[in-house]
Protein backbone atom coordinates (compact mmCIF):
# COMPACT_ATOMS: atom_id res chain seq x y z
CA UNK A 1 0.00 0.00 0.00
CA UNK A 2 1.53 3.33 -1.23
CA UNK A 3 2.15 5.76 1.76
CA UNK A 4 0.46 9.33 1.30
CA UNK A 5 2.59 12.24 1.88
CA UNK A 6 1.38 14.45 4.42
CA UNK A 7 1.95 18.27 4.09
CA UNK A 8 1.66 20.83 6.63
CA UNK A 9 -1.31 23.54 6.20
CA UNK A 10 -0.48 26.40 4.37
CA UNK A 11 -2.53 29.08 5.91
CA UNK A 12 -3.21 32.77 4.13
CA UNK A 13 0.08 34.71 2.26
CA UNK A 14 0.66 38.34 3.43
CA UNK A 15 -0.77 39.32 0.01
CA UNK A 16 -3.98 37.61 0.30
CA UNK A 17 -4.33 39.18 3.65
CA UNK A 18 -3.81 42.37 2.71
CA UNK A 19 -6.14 42.23 -0.14
CA UNK A 20 -9.18 40.74 2.17
CA UNK A 21 -8.50 43.64 4.57
CA UNK A 22 -8.55 46.27 1.99
CA UNK A 23 -12.35 44.90 0.63
CA UNK A 24 -13.47 44.76 4.08
CA UNK A 25 -12.30 48.24 4.65
CA UNK A 26 -13.68 49.83 1.51
CA UNK A 27 -17.07 48.11 1.94
CA UNK A 28 -17.42 49.55 5.54
CA UNK A 29 -16.15 52.86 4.89
CA UNK A 30 -19.16 52.94 2.08
CA UNK A 31 -21.95 51.79 4.82
CA UNK A 32 -20.98 53.92 7.11
CA UNK A 33 -21.06 57.11 4.94
CA UNK A 34 -24.34 56.11 3.91
CA UNK A 35 -25.54 55.40 7.53
CA UNK A 36 -24.32 58.69 8.75
CA UNK A 37 -26.13 60.78 5.31
CA UNK A 38 -29.41 58.77 6.37
CA UNK A 39 -29.28 59.32 10.14
CA UNK A 40 -29.07 63.12 9.32
CA UNK A 41 -32.01 62.73 7.14
CA UNK A 42 -34.04 60.84 9.45
CA UNK A 43 -33.40 63.63 12.32
CA UNK A 44 -34.27 66.55 9.89
CA UNK A 45 -37.66 64.67 9.41
CA UNK A 46 -38.02 64.17 13.21
CA UNK A 47 -37.58 67.71 13.78
CA UNK A 48 -40.04 68.84 10.95
CA UNK A 49 -42.83 66.60 12.19
CA UNK A 50 -42.05 67.28 15.76
CA UNK A 51 -42.92 70.56 15.06
CA UNK A 52 -45.60 69.72 12.88
CA UNK A 53 -47.26 67.92 16.17
CA UNK A 54 -46.56 71.02 18.20
CA UNK A 55 -48.45 73.04 16.01
CA UNK A 56 -51.32 70.55 16.22
CA UNK A 57 -51.00 70.49 19.83
CA UNK A 58 -51.49 73.82 20.09
CA UNK A 59 -54.49 73.53 17.96
CA UNK A 60 -56.23 71.32 20.31
CA UNK A 61 -55.67 73.26 23.40
CA UNK A 62 -56.75 76.73 21.34
CA UNK A 63 -59.98 74.67 20.50
CA UNK A 64 -60.79 72.90 23.99
CA UNK A 65 -59.49 76.08 25.77
CA UNK A 66 -57.08 74.42 28.23
CA UNK A 67 -55.98 75.96 31.44
CA UNK A 68 -52.79 77.96 31.53
CA UNK A 69 -52.72 78.00 35.58
CA UNK A 70 -54.90 77.74 37.82
CA UNK A 71 -57.33 80.41 37.78
CA UNK A 72 -56.39 81.51 34.16
CA UNK A 73 -57.66 79.98 31.08
CA UNK A 74 -55.74 81.17 27.61
CA UNK A 75 -57.73 83.14 25.35
CA UNK A 76 -55.91 80.63 22.65
CA UNK A 77 -52.88 78.59 22.27
CA UNK A 78 -50.06 79.02 19.44
CA UNK A 79 -46.45 78.39 18.44
CA UNK A 80 -43.86 80.66 18.00
CA UNK A 81 -40.84 79.80 15.73
CA UNK A 82 -38.12 82.38 15.39
CA UNK A 83 -35.13 82.34 12.87
CA UNK A 84 -31.58 82.69 14.56
CA UNK A 85 -28.89 83.99 13.09
CA UNK A 86 -26.65 83.62 16.03
CA UNK A 87 -24.58 80.19 15.22
CA UNK A 88 -23.84 80.05 18.91
CA UNK A 89 -27.36 80.16 20.26
CA UNK A 90 -29.74 76.71 19.72
CA UNK A 91 -33.06 77.44 17.91
CA UNK A 92 -35.73 76.91 19.57
CA UNK A 93 -39.84 76.97 18.77
CA UNK A 94 -42.24 77.80 21.77
CA UNK A 95 -46.08 76.61 22.72
CA UNK A 96 -47.74 79.54 24.47
CA UNK A 97 -50.65 80.69 25.76
CA UNK A 98 -52.22 83.79 24.67
CA UNK A 99 -52.74 85.18 27.88
CA UNK A 100 -50.94 88.24 28.94
CA UNK A 101 -52.53 90.83 26.24
CA UNK A 102 -54.18 88.59 23.70
CA UNK A 103 -52.86 89.85 20.99
CA UNK A 104 -52.10 86.27 19.18
CA UNK A 105 -48.09 87.33 19.68
CA UNK A 106 -45.50 85.23 21.69
CA UNK A 107 -44.96 87.53 24.95
CA UNK A 108 -42.12 87.27 27.41
CA UNK A 109 -41.15 90.35 28.98
CA UNK A 110 -39.70 88.69 31.97
CA UNK A 111 -40.12 85.49 34.23
CA UNK A 112 -43.11 86.63 35.61
CA UNK A 113 -44.92 87.95 33.02
CA UNK A 114 -44.38 84.93 29.84
CA UNK A 115 -46.79 83.04 27.92
CA UNK A 116 -44.51 79.82 28.29
CA UNK A 117 -46.50 76.22 27.67
CA UNK A 118 -43.59 74.15 26.53
CA UNK A 119 -40.24 74.80 24.65
CA UNK A 120 -39.25 72.85 22.28
CA UNK A 121 -35.29 72.67 21.62
CA UNK A 122 -33.76 71.91 18.09
CA UNK A 123 -30.74 69.91 17.69
CA UNK A 124 -27.85 71.10 17.82
CA UNK A 125 -26.05 71.94 14.36
CA UNK A 126 -30.02 72.14 12.81
CA UNK A 127 -31.89 75.41 13.07
CA UNK A 128 -34.67 76.94 11.70
CA UNK A 129 -33.26 78.01 8.35
CA UNK A 130 -36.36 80.33 6.58
CA UNK A 131 -39.89 81.86 7.32
CA UNK A 132 -41.77 82.28 3.76
CA UNK A 133 -45.55 84.27 4.17
CA UNK A 134 -47.22 83.18 2.00
CA UNK A 135 -45.83 79.03 1.91
CA UNK A 136 -45.88 79.24 -2.04
CA UNK A 137 -43.13 81.20 -1.82
CA UNK A 138 -39.79 79.18 -2.49
CA UNK A 139 -36.71 81.82 -2.45
CA UNK A 140 -35.35 82.99 0.86
CA UNK A 141 -37.86 84.76 2.72
CA UNK A 142 -36.19 86.60 5.11
CA UNK A 143 -38.89 86.58 8.01
CA UNK A 144 -37.68 86.47 11.49
CA UNK A 145 -40.19 85.16 13.22
CA UNK A 146 -43.75 83.64 12.97
CA UNK A 147 -46.81 83.34 15.43
CA UNK A 148 -49.59 81.22 14.62
CA UNK A 149 -52.75 81.20 16.98
CA UNK A 150 -55.53 79.17 17.34
CA UNK A 151 -58.84 79.84 18.98
CA UNK A 152 -61.96 78.52 19.99
CA UNK A 153 -64.35 77.50 18.51
CA UNK A 154 -62.56 77.45 14.85
CA UNK A 155 -59.80 75.61 13.82
CA UNK A 156 -58.61 78.21 12.18
CA UNK A 157 -54.93 79.30 12.18
CA UNK A 158 -54.30 83.32 13.19
CA UNK A 159 -50.76 83.43 11.11
CA UNK A 160 -48.63 86.41 11.69
CA UNK A 161 -45.12 87.24 10.84
CA UNK A 162 -42.83 89.63 12.48
CA UNK A 163 -44.92 90.71 15.41
CA UNK A 164 -47.45 92.50 13.13
CA UNK A 165 -50.70 91.78 13.68
CA UNK A 166 -51.56 91.68 9.93
CA UNK A 167 -53.02 87.99 9.41
CA UNK A 168 -51.79 85.95 6.38
CA UNK A 169 -53.22 83.10 4.12
CA UNK A 170 -50.46 80.62 4.79
CA UNK A 171 -46.45 80.36 6.04
CA UNK A 172 -43.66 77.92 5.60
CA UNK A 173 -41.14 77.12 8.04
CA UNK A 174 -38.02 75.18 6.71
CA UNK A 175 -35.90 73.28 8.82
CA UNK A 176 -31.85 72.59 7.72
CA UNK A 177 -29.97 69.77 8.59
CA UNK A 178 -25.54 70.47 8.79
CA UNK A 179 -25.35 68.93 5.71
CA UNK A 180 -27.51 71.77 4.02
CA UNK A 181 -30.86 69.09 3.81
CA UNK A 182 -34.38 70.95 4.33
CA UNK A 183 -37.48 69.69 5.31
CA UNK A 184 -40.81 72.36 5.98
CA UNK A 185 -43.76 72.52 7.45
CA UNK A 186 -46.54 74.61 5.70
CA UNK A 187 -49.57 75.96 7.99
CA UNK A 188 -52.68 76.73 6.43
CA UNK A 189 -55.15 79.44 7.35
CA UNK A 190 -57.70 76.63 7.33
CA UNK A 191 -56.12 74.70 10.14
CA UNK A 192 -54.45 72.23 8.19
CA UNK A 193 -50.96 71.60 8.64
CA UNK A 194 -48.30 69.29 6.23
CA UNK A 195 -44.68 68.39 6.18
CA UNK A 196 -43.08 68.60 3.06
Amino acid sequence: MPRKAIHPSRGFSLIELLVVTGIMVTISGIVFANNNAFGGKVLLQNLAYDAALTVRQAQVYGISVKRFSDDVFAGGYGIHFRRNTNPTIQDEFILFADVIEENGLYDCTSALACELVEASIVREGYHVYDICIPASQTEPCGNSTLDVLFRRPDPDAYIRANGVSTLQESARVIFRSPRGESQSVVIEQNGQISVQ
